[in-house]
């Protein structure tokens, strides 16, 4: 005789209320869909450690890079909802949506918000041989060859990306995108020259704006970074409504139980909130962004509704 599907619930509830309570006991894996030493990548892991410390439990970073941070997304979504897989992604995740014609995952019906981690600056890159001066230089030639320029991202959808996309929709001119796994591979490709411009995280790019092989013309938020203080802002520099943040946050599969979400949400914010992690964004220019799961929630779903106007605009299709 077949057990009632309510009978059956009541019997189990109090072995998953047990199961809640006692976790975490075992290791927690990040899955960060970015190549290592991306900004997604940095931001991952100087979050882990004190987390890591707090819960008792390793948490292990895993970059799972490709197709603009969608195959590391899918994998999370398709991972037991029990707390022990977590994905950490970029502000490219509201964007992937609108622009992959399939993905084997909803990006708001598959992921419950735990909390944004960060902000940070994406800077707009040349190479110091391109003899660009500013950006004003980079948009006349631009707007003189059109479709000539190239452009770097760290993938299709990617927050790089993206914030490329909105610079030029703002500039009117017209390039080449090129796609690569991640951060550091597009910034290789800028340094020797292969590629025109990138908007790379500054956390990754500074040590090469610092040492000349990369120079910064713009930052792409709307306020300019105290490590570069005396670069602009893309508004700054006359291209309005040009603005992104780059934003860096934690998720987990949908069906993760509430008071999972909820505990890695306090620890994530009490990480955020610590004089250790405080410091170590400030060296990257990046600033602790924290949220409950309620509001982050209700900003992804505003953010993947804006994001969607801004890839119609540009024309970006992924099959």
């Amino acid at each position: 005789m077949k057990m009632p599907k309510l009978l059956l619930s009541l019997l189990f509830a109090p072995l998953a209320a047990l199961a809640q309570s006692n976790w975490p006991d075992k290791p927690i894996r990040i899955i960060v869909p970015f190549t290592a030493g991306s900004g997604t990548d940095i931001i991952a892991r100087t979050i882990a450690e004190p987390m890591s410390r707090s819960l008792g439990q390793p948490i292990l970073i895993e970059n799972r890079p490709g197709a603009g941070g969608t195959l590391g997304a899918g994998q999370v979504a398709k991972s037991a909802p029990d707390g022990y897989t977590l994905l950490v992604h970029s502000a490219g995740h509201v964007a992937n949506s609108s622009i992959y014609s399939s993905l084997p995952y909803d990006t708001l019906k598959d992921f419950a918000g735990v909390t944004p981690l960060a902000s940070l600056p994406n800077v707009l890159i040349v190479a110091p041989s391109k003899g660009f001066k500013t950006v004003d230089d980079l948009v006349k030639k631009a707007r003189a060859n059109p479709g000539v320029l190239n452009y770097g991202s760290a993938g299709n959808g990617s927050a790089t990306h993206m914030n490329a996309e909105i610079f030029r929709l703002s500039a009117k001119f017209d390039a080449q995108h090129v796609p690569y796994k991640g951060t550091p591979e597009a910034m290789t490709e800028v340094a020797t020259g292969r590629i025109d411009f990138f908007f790379a995280p500054l956390s990754s790019a500074l040590p090469l704006i610092k040492d000349g092989r990369l120079q910064a013309l713009a930052v792409g938020t709307a306020q300019r970074s105290p490590l570069l203080p005396d670069v602009p802002t893309t508004v700054e520099a006359g291209y309005p409504n040009s603005d992104y943040v780059f934003w860096v946050a934690m998720l987990a599969p949908a069906a993760t139980p509430r008071p999972v979400i909820d505990r890695l949400n306090a620890e994530a914010l009490k990480a955020l909130a610590s004089p250790e992690v405080k410091e170590k964004l400030a060296v990257l220019g990046a600033e602790p962004m924290p949220m409950s799961p309620a509001a982050f929630d209700a900003f992804l779903k505003a953010e993947t509704a804006r994001m969607a106007q801004v890839v119609k605009s540009a024309g970006i299709k992924v099959q």
